[in-house]
Parts: structure tokens; sequence; C-alpha cells
């Protein structure tokens, strides 16, 4: 115990560090709960998706950017290039939102951030 601890400061101190703990395993649930959903509805979408393969002529520019875009937001790069092909042939507004993509990672770097 240092000079200016009391057995009062430090049990208020455990206490608060107790709390902490449970926020960051209350969030870690949720989380791990809404990856335990996004997997569901990922297995339920390429069941219900057609196998159709394409054959593009690509760069090796775009083949490498599309890789590394894919490795930071942590998909496949099929995954990747489904979602862009979705969003270019999306009918609507030009409004700007978040996709689920886009919440998922900052959920990701959220959670790396904290740990």
């Amino acid at each position: 115990m240092t000079v200016n601890e009391t057995p009062d400061t430090r049990q208020r101190q455990r206490s608060q560090d107790e709390a902490i703990a449970e926020d960051v395993s209350a969030v870690r649930a949720e989380y791990a709960e809404e990856e335990a959903e996004a997997a569901e509805r990922e297995a339920a979408e390429n069941a219900a998706a057609l196998e159709v393969s394409l054959s593009l002529r690509i760069t090796r520019k775009l083949d490498l950017a599309l890789k590394r875009r894919a490795a930071q937001e942590q998909v496949s790069p099929s995954a990747l290039i489904r979602r862009l092909l979705r969003q270019a042939t999306a009918t609507g507004g030009d409004e700007r939102v978040l996709t689920v993509q886009q919440v998922e990672e900052i959920a990701r770097r959220v959670m790396r951030e904290s740990a």
C-alpha cells in the first residue's frame, strides 16, 4: 500500500476495474452474437446464390488492389467483388450510407483498439 492509498481507495479502484471488465465482456459477447448472425445470413445468402463463374480480364494492378482491399476489410476477394457489383447495379438515390461491411469493420477496429 502506498502512502496515499487507503483500503477504501483500493476497494473503489477494484470496483471500477471490475465494472470495466464487465463492460468489455458484455461488448465482446454482443459482438460475438452479431458475428454469428452475420455468418448465418451469409450462409443463407450462399445457399440461395447462383454459382456463376465470371471470366474477367483485369490488370495485375487491379487484381492486387482488389486483393489488398479484401484483406483490409477481412473478407474474401469474391465477397468484396460481389458487394462492389451489387453496389454498382443498385438502383436508388446517391445517398452515402454505411454498409453492413463498413459497420462490421468499425466494430472490429473498436474491439482491436479496446483489447
